[in-house]
């Protein structure tokens, strides 16, 4: 599906103000590509037909990032964390989730966000002005949210230690029925992690390097959970965490095994659904479609 004026305009919009880096993907520029297994536990089966879920082992692409559309920037400079997880389910059909280290995004609309982007220049740098960070918590409230959740942000010691959060809803279907859900992925290693401020000696590429000798001697592991959403939780608002106490249901096991190529130049469009689980009606998830597929085109044609 073709990109939208709208989308188009967001992801050249996000080349203006944090530099043009062909080749690179306009958001979460530097990461790292791995391949691995997912083990589905089959916990779910009341609520979704969706062959991963089921209790069955299939392969899996999952890339790593730091969140920067900017690739020179520090370790440091992106305290938010992406995993992204391509579920191979069959020979030409495949589903994707993608996660970060944050529970909420910043902003609830398309709209709102190329306007905050147009009074974020200064970020191209990596050191935003006061007075643009005024303007853009001034103007636009529900930053507030994702900033408040920054001031008590921890940062993963690894990219193999973080929580990795979907941040969108979407919906387990079955029989007609639909169940509003949210993805967590736990690390088998524990949740290790070191303050903002602890970053700022890390040495570029520490997180890829650090993972590399990590999977060297054995795979790294999450486990994935959904919560199930109950009458008001917002499914339409990726600025609004649901309550703590959400029922979980386990999903099965991610095992990142080795690295991949292939999983680094892949296309994680999150809205690409598979039998037993649909979209929600968030904005920014429906607007994610095209934007990355304008950059997926973009960053494809400038690699030849």
């Amino acid at each position: 599906m073709e990109a939208s004026q709208k989308e188009q305009h967001a992801v050249n919009q996000i080349e203006e103000v944090f530099g043009e880096h062909k080749g690179y993907r306009r958001a979460h520029a530097r990461g790292a590509g791995y391949k691995g297994l997912f083990e589905g536990s089959g916990e779910a089966i009341g609520l979704t037909d969706a062959e991963h879920f089921k209790n069955t082992t299939i392969p899996v692409l999952v890339r790593f990032s730091h969140f920067s559309p900017d690739p020179t920037w520090a370790d440091a400079m992106s305290p938010v964390k992406g995993m992204a997880i391509q579920f191979k389910i069959g020979l030409e059909e495949v589903t994707n989730i993608v996660s970060v280290t944050s529970p909420v995004f910043f902003t609830r609309s398309p709209e709102r966000f190329v306007e905050m982007l147009e009074v974020s220049r200064s970020f191209q740098k990596g050191r935003p002005k006061l007075a643009e960070l005024a303007e853009l918590l001034t103007d636009f409230p529900e930053v507030r949210a994702m900033f408040s959740s920054m001031k008590k942000m921890t940062v993963p010691e690894s990219f193999a230690t973080g929580i990795y959060h979907s941040i969108h809803a979407f919906y387990f279907e079955k029989h007609g029925n639909k169940q509003a859900i949210k993805y967590v992925f736990e690390p088998d290693a524990g949740e290790d992690k070191r303050s903002i401020k602890d970053m700022k000696d890390l040495p570029f590429g520490y997180y890829e390097q650090e993972l590399a000798e990590r999977t060297a001697r054995s795979p790294v592991c999450f486990k994935l959970y959904a919560i199930i959403g109950e009458a008001g939780d917002p499914t339409d608002d990726p600025t609004r965490d649901w309550p703590k106490n959400r029922e979980r249901i386990f999903l099965g096991r991610l095992v990142i095994e080795a690295p991949d190529d292939e999983a680094e130049q892949a296309l994680y469009d999150p809205t690409v659904m598979t039998a037993g689980v649909s979209c929600s009606d968030d904005p920014i998830l429906q607007f994610r479609r095209g934007a990355y597929r304008h950059s997926y085109e973009k960053r494809t044609a400038e690699n030849g």
